[in-house]
């Protein structure tokens, strides 16, 4: 049988089952007219109900049908459908009433068409909610099937989350321990609500309980100090993906998973224009520079669901290259892509490629990010791919007609005390100088903090030292980050391309900054462990870095923009003499004499005015 004819046997069947109800409880209506209230019924009784009850089934039936409650999947009944049940009752009584008004049948009782209303909306109710309570019973585990869950959090907070455990089998949800004081003794769903004075600990050992469920929205303040909780009390924390995460991966991912280090720094999703976002890519070609790496990968990925035309995704490393190759071929298997391996600072090459594929818009993150390994020996690599690489993207880009040219920045170009920050910076100086040149491709530039997870950064490798069992270094106990989720920062730099002026530096709201030890530390908790069995080890700065970095994101150096997470860099900040971008290719150039990392400084000294080269490590002895 097919779903459509099973679909219609059920509503079918459903609709008999209502109108059975209808007469039953129109017989009653009588009964308790006349016997109950102990009035004497009319001689003519009998034809009256003959005469009414077709009128009746009929007028309910299709009230009902109009409202769509067959339509309604009741053993997944809500607030709403109980509504639409209600007011489809209020029309058909109404209805029914004006019907045997105009008949004028004799002897018929008013009262009738008050007390039916009544009883057949019960019953069509209680009908409704007991499918929906076997449909529940069905779904739930017998007891020792499923291991016993602790739900954190509100009640408020915790009912969606009951709702949710209802798909998996895996957890059987045995209390909730709220953090409000005045909802202890109360009861949720036939679970007790317990919460302090009484420990998580004491909870968690009188129910069983490995795990716990983290409910709600809750803040990353307040996770973290569940954090702590569970970790005494040696609970293992659970969370469930936001909305925006099962729907990209299915439903087979809305179920509890460990709670991990995204979660804690608490960043909100992104809210992207969608439309602005399709306009701008859907049926174009899209070409992304650096697209191996953690952030070009990012953007491939969120591009690719905006239905381009063509994704073009260019790397220098074969092997990242390849590896993206097959991970967006097995996700979008019709969308047309082109592969490339290129190096950015290879002029000729970017032309040739640019203008084989001509795209419309240009993303370009290729860059050497990792401070001291720029520092000294490597200084001229990362002028000459994050500078030349820059402009020699941004001029292929221009003359293959590209619309919208977008440089990924970072915050280290702000007040640079490093060469990477420093190269950052005379790249979007350079950027601005071919935005003149260059009027009928926006060129514009977006600049956000550390990543979590990307290549280079200090998660994956505080992962890899927890996992070796210590010790986990930390440069210097007061050095702080900010920090956003590869996701979110590739969102972001999607949303940039479609806003404002050509030359513009937009900043991105990077949160509250967080300290690198109390990463570390909340790292080796959620491996289920301590300082005690991982220490913390301060090693001291490093060559090039900073105890803190600075965005200019206060409201005397940026600008708002629609997007609140976005905000554009004023175009009065320090911008020193202007960049001769053929006298900087020639004195830089592969080829001739390697310059010493001094004389590298020295050029960027002369033209990044806001650099400042460390003498030695800040903050170090």
């Amino acid at each position: 049988m097919s779903r459509l004819a099973q679909t219609w046997r059920r509503a079918g069947a459903a609709a008999l089952l209502d109108a059975a109800l209808v007469a039953l409880t129109w017989l009653a209506a009588f009964v308790f007219r006349f016997s109950l209230l102990r009035n004497n019924a009319p001689a003519n009784v009998l034809h009256i109900v003959a005469v009414t009850l077709p009128i009746a089934v009929l007028a309910w039936g299709v009230a009902l049908d109009r409202f769509g409650i067959y339509r309604s999947a009741w053993r997944h009944a809500s607030l709403p459908d109980v509504w639409r049940l209600a007011r489809a009752c209020a029309v058909a009584a109404l209805a029914l009433a004006a019907v045997l008004l105009v008949m004028r049948v004799p002897n018929f009782p008013r009262s009738i068409v008050l007390i039916h209303p009544l009883l057949a909306g019960g019953a069509l109710l209680a009908v409704r909610l007991a499918q929906r309570q076997l449909a529940e019973r069905s779904h739930r585990g017998a007891p020792g099937d499923a291991s016993p869950l602790l739900l954190l959090g509100s009640v408020d907070d915790a009912a969606p989350a009951l709702q949710s455990l209802r798909a998996t089998r895996l957890w059987r949800a045995v209390a909730v321990y709220s953090p409000l004081e005045a909802e202890a003794g109360a009861r949720l769903q036939d679970l007790p609500v317990l919460g302090p004075p009484r420990t998580l600990s004491e909870v968690a050992r009188e129910f069983g309980a490995q795990h716990a469920l983290v409910a709600g929205s809750a803040g990353s303040a307040t996770r973290r100090l569940l954090l702590e909780q569970a970790s005494g009390a040696h609970l293992a924390l659970l969370t469930l993906p936001r909305a925006d995460d099962w729907l990209q991966q299915g439903a087979g991912s809305a179920v509890p998973r460990n709670l991990e280090l995204d979660d804690l720094l608490g960043r909100a999703a992104v809210q992207l224009d969608v439309r602005g976002l399709s306009e701008l890519l859907a049926g174009q070609c899209v070409l992304v520079t650096g697209a191996g790496g953690s952030i070009g990968s990012e953007l491939c990925r969120q591009i690719a669901r905006f239905g381009v035309g063509r994704l073009v995704c260019l790397d220098m490393s074969e092997f990242a290259i390849y590896q993206l190759e097959q991970e967006l071929r097995a996700r979008h298997p019709d969308m047309p892509a082109v592969f490339l391996t290129a190096n950015v600072r290879d002029a000729t090459r970017l032309r040739v490629l640019f203008e084989r594929q001509r795209p419309a818009v240009v993303f370009h993150a290729a860059a050497y990010k990792h401070v001291p390994l720029m520092e000294q020996d490597n200084a001229i690599e990362a002028l000459r791919t994050n500078v030349l690489g820059t402009v020699n993207s941004a001029r292929a880009a221009a003359l293959c007609g590209a619309r919208r040219f977008v440089l990924v920045s970072t915050d280290k170009a702000v007040n640079p005390t490093n060469v990477m920050g420093a190269s950052k910076r005379l790249a979007e100086r350079a950027l601005q100088v071919l935005a003149h040149e260059h009027p009928g491709t926006r060129m514009v530039a977006v600049r956000f903090g550390n990543v979590l997870g990307s290549s280079g950064s200090v998660v994956p490798r505080f992962a890899q030292q927890i996992a070796a069992g210590g010790p986990v270094t930390v440069t210097h106990p007061d050095i702080v980050r900010y920090f956003m989720t590869i996701p979110e920062a590739a969102q972001l730099v999607l949303q940039a391309a479609l806003m404002g002026d050509s030359g513009e530096i937009y900043v991105l709201d990077m949160g509250e900054p967080v300290r690198i030890v109390e990463l570390a530390r909340l790292m080796i908790r959620l491996s289920g462990r301590d300082e005690d069995e991982i220490p913390v080890v301060f090693t001291g700065l490093r060559p090039g870095e900073k105890l803190f970095e600075e965005l200019l994101a206060d409201d005397e150096t940026t600008l708002p923009t629609p997007h609140p997470k976005l905000r554009v860099a004023r175009h009065g900040d320090v911008e020193g003499p202007r960049v001769d971008l053929d006298a900087l290719q020639r004195r830089i150039a592969i080829g001739g004499d390697e310059p010493e990392a001094v004389a590298v400084k020295e050029l960027l000294v002369s033209l990044v005015p806001e650099y400042r080269p460390q003498l030695a490590p800040e903050g170090n002895a």
